[in-house]
Order: C-alpha cells, then structure tokens, then sequence
C-alpha cells in the first residue's frame, strides 16, 4: 500500500523541518543494511543531536525545493538513500558515521552538504578529525581562565609593589635623617 498524498505531505513537512534546523547533510547509501543496523546507527546519531531518515528522493527533492542552501544535495539524490542531519557536533556525527561504516562494513557515504556546498571525502574526514564540542569548549575554558589568573596576579602585584616602594622609601627616610 502506498502512501495517501496528505501522508506525503506530512514527511516532506516534517524533512523540511529537519533540514532547516540542520548544518550539515550526509547522504549515505543504505542498500544492505537491516531493521537492527539502521536502528544501530540512529542511535548512535541521537548522541550528536543527528537524526537518519530514509525517504524517497522525490520527497527529498520536494522538502529541499528551492533552497539554495540545500539545493546542492540534488546531484547526490540517486539510489537508496539515507539521510543523516546535523544539528548538533558536525565532527562527532561524522564520526559514529564513520565508525558505523567500519563496524558493518556496509553503507559508504555518497557525499554531504554543509552551507550550500559539496563536501568531498577528504572535507568529510577533516570535520571528523575536529575535536568534540565540549573539548573545543574545555580548552577555550581553560584558555580564560589562565588569562584570568594572570590577570589577577597582575592586578594584585600593583597594591603589593606600591606598598615595597613605600616601605623602601620609608626606610630610605630612617637612615637619611640625622640623628641627635
């Protein structure tokens, strides 16, 4: 039984939802993988804030329509397709994409689409090889606070080095004054 037209609508509804929402747009060839694995990789998606949805091409092509952000995914909509959307850590998606890949040994990824562009392979791997949000977060972090530390210690030598003048004026005033 095929889908009803307002069923129709309702996924290409809710596909440009996603795609709006989304950064980055995989598109993976699913032909070979089961129920269990596709549930495998959604779930190892969920993590990264990514959803997979397989869809016919023709109701992606109508969820993409004109947008010129999305318009580029149309030469990759051939085939058995699955679409992985980002909206969360691009390079941690990439990732368990990767790592899913390795682990079934099905499923290569046709290409993908970031700000209106084709990503090679070699773009792919490279948002990979990005460290994690919250690592980048860690290390901006742990960037401030050593400059606020610094800062601290700068500001607190100022009181510390007025009061060594003083105190050395202070005594230079003791030894130079006559004596009685």
């Amino acid at each position: 039984m095929g889908r009803t037209l307002e069923s129709k609508q309702q996924v290409v509804a809710e596909l440009r939802q996603l795609i709006h929402e989304s950064e980055l747009a995989l598109v993976l060839d699913y032909k070979g993988l089961s129920v269990k694995e596709m549930a495998d990789l959604r779930s190892r998606l969920r993590e990264f804030s990514s959803t997979c949805k397989v869809t016919k091409n023709t109701l992606m092509r109508r969820a993409i329509g004109t947008d010129p952000a999305w318009i580029g995914l149309e030469p990759l909509l051939a085939g058995t397709n699955a679409f992985v959307l980002v909206k969360g850590d691009m390079g941690g998606a990439v990732k368990a994409v990767q790592a899913f890949q390795k682990e079934t040994k099905k499923s290569d990824i046709k290409g993908g689409l970031m700000e209106g562009r084709l990503l090679s392979n070699a773009d792919l791997q490279s948002i990979a090889d990005l460290p994690s949000r919250e690592v980048l977060m860690g290390q901006i972090a742990g960037s401030i606070n050593g400059l606020a530390t610094k800062l601290a210690m700068a500001i607190n030598e100022v009181p510390s080095g007025l009061a060594r003048a003083l105190q050395q004026h202070a005594d230079g005033n003791d030894s130079s004054s006559p004596t009685d």
